[in-house]
């Protein structure tokens, strides 16, 4: 069933989604020669040919998942997908999770624990009462575009029945289903030497781009030309933060530990302790941002101890006042821990990253979803102002949602998706 499978060509019986509503996907960026230079300026120094030295995604497909059917969401480096409640936002930053994880190494039922609910409602099971989902990506980098797309069969048995990486046109790594008794896929990656195409099988459940560094020997043209655009692909995905902070756990004491944020942005207070003591200019740069999303005077934000192996976070009034992040409102505490998050990096949050790629040559990409929930205009406003900023500079991309983006129509350097139900 699987050898037909391709972005291009007919959907396989396994994955038939007939009559699943088609999402409209209307990118909107405040003028193309911006959008252009939010690409190819300074954040993403480039080579002699221009071509980013950051991997990062550029698109993200829904071919057939959840309510998408045919959707493709272009990425800036500041993104929000915008559109009323079951427009598919949700989703698509879920999908956008998985293929991080999947490209990480994970396996595919701890990425998809529930994975009935990414088939599309109306998609027909074939003759073997088999259905599935369909997600994928575009990978921009010093390889120029990797395409990413794969097939995912949720029903009767949760498995990846089919792979495919590309650039340039040229496929270099393709995976088909061929015997449903064996949990194994048949792989042929590109080799262009005595062997035009090497053939071997592997696992259904993991991800086969993430798996050809350890079976490629990189010895041909070809081989090194696929590692290349795998490990693109892979940079690309793994350094990713979903957050979404929980003001009612921010205003608690939490105990001492590794100074990581988490993506509840709960142990904040641990985390504000370790920024503020490693980097004073960076610190000084987030309090700047708290004084203008909270109300009233702010000379600093601090970590204090309580003495029982706790800390909680306070801002520092000036004059001796203090001011405990509990007596603070929700759309403050949100404020507050996205601005830290744009501050800061893998190394402080609890994210993945390719570890054997150097940092310079990474890009982390928050997901955000609801990103303006319980935040004022002028909170809005301001975090978009630096959204924007830290994005430009390229070490740090983000993918937001919005019930509406009008707030942010004019603003340089942001890309809007409107999704419509």
């Amino acid at each position: 069933m699987a050898e037909s499978y391709g972005p291009d060509m007919a959907v396989p019986s396994a994955f038939s989604a007939c009559s699943v509503p088609v999402v409209s996907v209307d990118p909107v960026v405040p003028s193309q020669g911006r959008a252009r230079h939010a690409e190819t300026s300074s954040a993403f120094p480039a080579s002699g040919d221009h071509r980013p030295l950051r991997p990062h995604l550029t698109e993200l497909r829904l071919s057939a998942f959840a309510s998408h059917r045919g959707a493709a969401f272009p990425l800036g480096p500041l993104t929000l997908l915008a559109g009323p409640s079951g427009s598919g936002k949700s989703s698509a930053l879920r999908a956008y999770e998985a293929l991080a994880r999947l490209g990480g190494g994970a396996e595919l039922g701890a990425v998809f624990v529930d994975p009935h609910a990414c088939v599309p409602e109306r998609a027909r099971p074939d003759t073997q009462r088999r259905r599935g989902f369909r997600i994928g990506c575009t990978a921009d980098g010093p390889e120029g575009p990797v395409r990413l797309d794969v097939a995912v069969q949720a029903e009767p048995d949760l498995r990846i029945v089919g792979e495919r990486l590309t650039s340039g046109g040229l496929v270099l790594l393709e995976t088909a289903l061929r015997d449903p008794a064996r949990r194994a896929v048949q792989a042929a990656w590109h080799t262009a030497g005595a062997t035009p195409v090497t053939r071997a099988p592997l696992p259904d459940d993991r991800l086969g781009t993430a798996l050809l560094p350890l079976r490629v020997a990189g010895k041909t043209d070809g081989q090194r030309r696929v590692l290349a655009a795998a490990e693109q692909m892979v940079v690309a995905l793994r350094s990713v933060f979903a957050c979404d902070p929980r003001p009612d756990r921010m205003r608690l004491p939490v105990p001492v530990g590794s100074g990581r944020l988490l993506g509840g942005c709960d142990n904040l207070a641990d985390v504000l302790g370790r920024t503020r003591a490693e980097c004073g200019r960076r610190h000084a740069q987030f309090v700047s941002a708290v004084r203008q999303g909270c109300a009233g005077s702010v000379a600093d934000v601090l970590a204090e101890p309580l003495g029982d192996g706790t800390v909680r976070a306070v801002l520092d009034r000036g004059q001796g006042v203090r001011t405990a992040l509990g007596r603070l409102g929700d759309g403050e505490l949100r404020y507050l821990a996205l601005a830290l998050v744009l501050f800061t990096g893998p190394g402080v949050l609890e994210v993945d990253p390719a570890g054997e790629v150097p940092a310079a040559m990474q890009a982390l990409t928050v997901l955000a979803d609801d990103v303006d929930r319980r935040l004022d205009p002028r909170q809005r406003a301001e975090l978009l102002g630096l959204a924007a900023r830290m994005c430009d500079r390229g070490h740090i991309r983000l993918l937001g949602t919005t019930a509406d983006a009008g707030w942010a129509a004019g603003t340089d350097g942001v890309t809007v998706v409107h999704l419509e139900p």
